[in-house]
């Protein structure tokens, strides 16, 4: 029978919920690094027992899990992130006379078509790959060595790459993001990379044609169309349909278009949600009530779903890489909040119940599909 694993990190451990097709009884197991923030977990698309995760604390730095029995047991993978003795950082030595070093990792993606091969997004922003199921690391450093690098900003949660898209077709193609520079494009497999941010516009940048520079929070595209990309920016929901070469404007008639996810329907690829919050200084959602919106015409129009969720006194967030979305018939639609509340949506958003409550802050939502 189809069913959904649902993995979630939290400030304090990581949990893995299961269900069948009709997301409606529970099982949950966890926590898992109990005590430790988990950023990121996601399983491999070409192996449904393979989940990464990314564990961090303040003191022991950064540890990449792995789990090959699809969240029952983990086991730190072998890896060249060298903690060096002084806690929460880490040496990477890129053949320059002094390491460089960096914070942790904020975003896993796997590979689409090999167990093995797993992206890592890290603060300060590189991007990383294993080809060995974590064994070893190499940085594509072509990303960190931008030209525009110089003129990157940290965001309020860091300069940190937490946004990686692998294109569905074409290996070769990758899109990243990164707070506070942008969005950026490689075509060549990670070796070379273009800022992709024409049509975006930031408080506090006066050039409406600056390369980088932009606060982007989140990236998201459907596979059947990949040149379509949708962005959650620091105020403004954007869309490209030329793979990121320009951007246009798709809030409409949100009541705030500052916020942090976004994800498209699993089988709709115009059908978007996000998760709008009162502003970039009140991360709480407008009026007290939390509204996942979904537009289905690609942008512009949106409508507030809100069966099932808090509609007074709620004063939680939803972090960047806390909503999903599972690829069953009836698509359902997940969010995690920071005041420990993981909801379900199993008809596409019109619907909602939460699966747990009273979890630590929730940092991160995936769904595996099982079939």
């Amino acid at each position: 029978m189809a069913g959904v694993r649902v993995l979630v990190g939290t400030r304090k451990g990581a949990f893995v919920l299961t269900s069948d097709e009709r997301r409606r009884d529970w099982q949950v197991a966890g926590p898992f690094f109990a005590g430790w923030e988990v950023y990121h977990l996601k399983g491999s698309p070409a192996d449904p027992d393979r989940i990464w995760a990314s564990q961090s604390g303040g003191w022991f730095g950064q540890v990449v899990q792995r789990s090959d029995d699809g969240g029952r047991t983990w086991a730190p993978v072998g890896n060249d992130f060298t903690y060096d003795g002084v806690p929460g950082t880490h040496q990477w030595y890129d053949g320059t006379p002094h390491p460089w070093e960096f914070a942790r990792v904020w975003h896993l993606e796997p590979s689409l078509t090999d167990p093995d091969t797993v992206y890592a997004g890290v603060e300060d922003a590189a991007l990383f790959r294993s080809t060995d199921g974590g064994g070893s690391w190499t940085e594509l450093s072509g990303l960190r060595t931008h030209g525009s690098g110089p003129h990157w900003q940290p965001g309020a949660g860091g300069m940190c790459l937490h946004t990686i898209l692998l294109h569905p077709t074409d290996a070769s193609r990758i899109f990243t993001a990164i707070s506070a520079a942008g969005a950026f494009r490689s075509d060549d497999g990670g070796a070379s990379w273009a800022a992709i941010n024409k049509g975006l516009q930031s408080e506090g940048i006066p050039d409406p044609d600056a390369e980088v520079g932009h606060c982007v929070h989140n990236l998201a595209m459907h596979p059947s169309r990949p040149d379509t990309l949708f962005m959650q920016k620091h105020w403004d929901v954007m869309r490209s349909d030329d793979a990121g070469g320009s951007w246009h404007e798709v809030s409409g008639d949100l009541p705030t278009d500052f916020g942090f996810p976004i994800d498209v329907h699993a089988h709709e690829p115009d059908t978007v949600y996000v998760v709008p919050i009162t502003s970039d200084s009140v991360h709480v959602p407008p009026d007290g009530r939390l509204r996942v919106y979904r537009s289905r015409t690609g942008g512009g129009e949106w409508e507030p779903l809100t069966r099932g969720l808090p509609q007074e006194h709620c004063y939680v967030n939803v972090l960047r890489d806390a909503m999903a979305v599972d690829r069953l018939d009836d698509c359902g639609v997940y969010v995690g909040t920071t005041g420990g509340q993981v909801y379900c949506s199993p008809d596409g958003g019109d619907s909602w119940a939460a699966v747990v409550r009273d979890l630590p802050a929730v940092l991160s939502v995936e769904v595996q599909t099982l079939a």
